[in-house]
């Protein structure tokens, strides 16, 4: 199956693209999407205290994906 992951700001520049398009055995978790992109990627920051949202709402690490999701990465924030 496929899934497209977004990045937002620091992901963003760490993956150095805005989506990507992942292939992923059918079944697969938002924590094996995010396995699958460090490995690729070498982007180690996906791990801990990441917000993920699958098709603009939140989800959980245990999320089982389908063909087709979109799956945004998003960044904590801070301000002030």
């Amino acid at each position: 199956m496929r899934v497209t992951s977004l990045f937002f700001a620091v992901y963003r520049d760490l993956v150095g693209a805005d989506e990507l398009e992942v292939e992923l055995p059918a079944g697969s978790t938002v924590s094996e999407l995010a396995a699958s992109i460090k490995s690729k990627d070498g982007v180690s920051v996906l791990s801990g205290g990441v917000v993920v949202a699958v098709n603009m709402e939140y989800a959980s690490a245990e999320t089982v994906l389908r063909d087709g999701d979109e799956v945004a990465f998003i960044p904590p924030v801070a301000g002030g």
